[in-house]
């Protein structure tokens, strides 16, 4: 009879203790162990799959070949933008996003705007007509796009052996499960197996793999956060469900720069690139409506034009309202207290509300300026110029601090027609050197 083991396993990161533990020692949350009865032979599970327990001998660094000029191109330019220059030979890749965000559409479209590309597309979620339909909708064409509906690791990595495929796409990983594991497919146990399974078979058979995998309510990965650390790219995939525009975001990139944006709108037939990104944050700007400035970000190495909206108007309680729209409210509250400090604009009696446009997050501190100008200007009830963009970093004592890339941000907004920039001083001596004076050039006769 196998002998029966005791172990209390984390249920948030997989931790395994010989004993129970009111907090986790390896990812610090409280009252996360459940206990967990295995035998002697499940504790040695880790059967071997064929053709990828082999270990090469050890090379020299000189001897050792590197892939890095044998990338190939997806033909999504801001997908291999965010990439680094398009997918490695061997890399291992994932993908997270909410539900119905456009992870597996996204995926589907490399094999449409790349037709010579091998891809084997293992399906976990859906059906093979279903894919067949979805891709009908976007016009795929590949004939080397081959679907295979299945779920058991072994024989996914059997088949992708056999295959050879330039790219294995796996939608999605909390969906795969080892049968030598008795948990239950998308545990703790099941996606770190699985996981390390496809590492194996990216960097010994050289097959990139594209992963997809879920998120929980807090927006993070769904899975050991063990998981990230195994894969050489991690992508995240952002949209609000009341806007178009989704966002491409590499967390972490071995291979090429972090967090590197790429910016696509989705329709009915599909994502469409966006190549100018500014215009989905820009089309609906009013003209002569006080309370609106025009901030420059930076998201990656591409810099961002985006509308602020700021909203002061006479509290009808005893504490005023602070109501922030993609925007940190904390930050908000510092900004307030700046000017009312610094700048003299007293918003005690008023109840404030900021809003960036479009469903934007601003979370640069290079929007500070243009956040204090479109709260003044709100305040005072007086229009800013619409072809005036500021960038910039307001400090405690009313200094406007310098932000990286300021002369790419300067050269955007001037390329979509701002003539005017109120920004720091840079090394040209041009700009301004502290709140009250970027704000008498914003809004001249503010009194």
């Amino acid at each position: 009879m196998a002998k029966t083991k005791i172990q209390f396993e984390c249920s948030s990161c997989g931790h395994i203790s010989p004993k129970w533990l009111g907090s986790c020692p390896s990812c610090n949350e409280w009252n996360t162990f459940v206990e967990k009865t295995s035998t002697k032979k499940e504790v040695d599970h880790k059967a071997k799959v064929a053709g990828i327990e082999s270990a090469s001998a050890p090379q020299k660094l000189d001897e050792v070949e590197t892939s890095e000029k044998s990338r190939f191109l997806s033909n999504i330019s801001e997908f291999d933008r965010v990439l680094g220059g398009g997918f490695l030979p061997g890399a291992y890749i994932l993908i997270g996003g909410e539900p119905g965000v456009g992870k597996s559409t996204l995926t589907l479209q490399i094999a449409k705007s790349n037709p010579d590309l091998k891809i084997l597309y293992c399906a976990g979620e859906e059906s093979a007509g279903q894919i067949k339909q979805r891709a009908q909708r976007l016009g795929v064409q590949s004939q080397n796009l081959l679907v295979y509906n299945e779920t058991q690791v072994n024989l996914i990595i059997e088949e992708a052996q056999k295959v050879d495929p330039d790219l294995l796409i796996v939608d999605s990983i909390q969906t795969v499960y080892r049968t030598e594991l008795s948990s239950m497919p998308g545990s703790i146990q099941q996606v770190k197996e699985c996981a390390a399974l496809f590492q194996q078979v990216a960097k010994k058979k050289n097959i990139t793999t594209l992963v997809i995998g879920h998120v929980t309510k807090e927006g993070d990965i769904a899975g050991p956060r063990v998981l990230e650390h195994m894969v050489d790219t991690v992508l995240q995939f952002e949209g609000d469900k009341n806007y178009t525009y989704r966002l491409l975001r590499s967390l972490k990139n071995r291979f090429g720069p972090a967090q590197e944006v790429g910016v696509f709108e989705m329709f009915e037939h599909g994502l469409r690139e966006v190549s100018n990104p500014s215009e989905l944050f820009l089309s609906d700007k009013t003209e002569g409506v006080s309370g609106n400035a025009i901030v420059c970000t930076m998201e990656g190495s591409r810099p961002l034009l985006i509308e602020v909206q700021a909203l002061a108007t006479p509290t009808s309680f005893g504490t005023p309202q602070r109501t922030a729209n993609g925007f940190d409210r904390n930050r908000l509250l510092l900004l307030l207290a700046v000017l009312e400090k610094r700048a003299g604009f007293s918003f005690a009696n008023q109840d404030v509300y900021l809003n960036v446009a479009g469903g934007f997050r601003l979370s640069d501190p290079a929007g500070d300026l243009g956040v204090c100008c479109a709260l003044v200007s709100s305040l005072i009830d007086k229009a800013i110029n619409q072809r005036v963009a500021f960038v910039g970093e307001v400090g405690l004592a009313g200094e406007i601090r310098t932000v990286p890339h300021i002369e790419q941000r300067i050269k955007e907004a001037a390329k979509l027609g701002f003539s005017e920039n109120i920004a720091p001083i840079t090394k040209g001596g041009l700009g301004v050197k502290y709140l009250r004076d970027a704000i008498k050039k914003a809004l001249p006769m503010n009194r």
